[in-house]
């Protein structure tokens, strides 16, 4: 296992602990940037979706798995950002322009939903949020002079300063670009004093409450900073399927998205990006197992939902730490081997639930 000796104030606020973080991720971003070259236009494609999937996923772990306020709704603002880029997008508007006015209006409609968070949590929040994305989606269906209504929206090609995306490598890049700022915007935020005020709402509000933090304040801001995450991922998203419509964005969307941060594994940066592998890569996995299953059970409706269901349990059960929380057990394995012992991670009751003195 890795110590690290820290002889300056440098080193604790360094993004990079050690040089193998420098190698690994240095190397992840490589094979990033020659993905055009090793992978053919169908998975660059889908490479695609997992960074836009993956800056929503941050913006919904920033929300969930740091600050411990969960989203049922998150999809609406999925949306908002996608509607408000298919229209300024066709107004002529250049991608960054058009892309930070999606990002400011999903904060904005962040704000108005985070507000109930004041007096709310739990699963009354859940329910609060969960209204609102009916409603959002009620909004996107009967405003059919800004959103095309039930008959959709074409969105126009990508263009920013007289430039296309004309290719899928193009729009590729322009998602890689915002991927890592969206990566390295959150990593900043988590470390100031912004993100340490997030994580100790998430542990105990009484405690941070007594410490001074303005509880209101920070959930609303958690709010907004989540929604312009999700805004931005919309753009891109707009642009990459090309053609928008209500249902797009209802319940089923905000339940993908909250199985991504829950499977991925909450409160982890690393789980937003596993988590958008994974929901990229089942619909994938299940197409493909179709062939091996009797016709009946293929063709069955609903199987894709039942194999969604019966992943979330047994990540619930069996690993609620989810793909980070795996990864994590087998790094130490491989770190401690032959020293590791098989009680390292069990679990034991936690006894700082501060909410429970009244």
């Amino acid at each position: 296992m890795r110590f690290i000796f820290k002889t300056d104030y440098d080193q604790d606020i360094n993004l990079a602990k050690h040089g193998g973080h420098v190698f690994w991720y240095g190397a992840l971003l490589m094979a990033l940037l020659a993905a055009p070259w090793w992978l053919g236009p169908y998975g660059l494609t889908q490479l695609s979706f997992v960074l836009i999937y993956s800056i929503v996923g941050l913006g919904l772990m920033l929300l969930a798995g740091y600050t411990g306020l969960f989203s049922m709704g998150h999809a609406a603002f999925l949306g908002v950002g996608a509607y408000i880029e298919a229209k300024l997008s066709a107004m002529g508007w250049p991608f960054p322009a058009s892309a930070a006015a999606a990002a400011l209006l999903s904060a904005g409609a962040g704000v108005v939903v985070g507000l109930p968070a004041l007096r709310i949590k739990g699963i009354y929040l859940g329910i609060a949020t969960l209204a609102f994305g009916v409603i959002v989606e009620e909004v996107f269906a009967r405003w059919e002079s800004m959103t095309g209504g039930n008959a959709g929206m074409t969105v126009t090609t990508l263009q920013a300063f007289g430039w296309k995306a004309d290719t899928g490598a193009e729009f590729y890049f322009v998602c890689l670009v915002c991927c890592v700022l969206a990566t390295l915007g959150v990593l900043n935020l988590l470390r100031s004093p912004i993100g340490r005020a997030f994580v100790a709402i998430r542990d105990s509000e009484i405690s941070a409450q007594s410490m001074g933090i303005r509880l209101a304040q920070y959930k609303t801001l958690a709010f907004a900073v989540s929604a312009a995450l999700a805004g931005l991922g919309g753009a891109l998203y707009a642009h990459q399927i090309r053609f928008l419509s209500p249902d797009q964005f209802g319940i089923s969307q905000s339940i993908d998205l909250l199985l991504l941060v829950v499977i991925g594994g909450l409160g982890s940066i690393h789980g937003a990006f596993l988590g958008a592998v994974f929901l990229i890569a089942m619909p994938q996995a299940i197409s493909a197992a179709k062939d091996l299953l009797p016709a009946a059970l293929a063709q069955a409706p609903g199987l894709q939902a039942f194999v969604y269901g019966a992943v979330l349990v047994g990540f619930v059960l069996f690993e609620p730490m989810g793909l980070n929380g795996r990864w994590v057990k087998v790094r130490t394995w491989l770190q401690l081997f032959p020293f590791y012992r098989r009680g390292m991670f069990s679990r034991q009751k936690s006894f700082q639930k501060s909410e429970r003195v009244r």
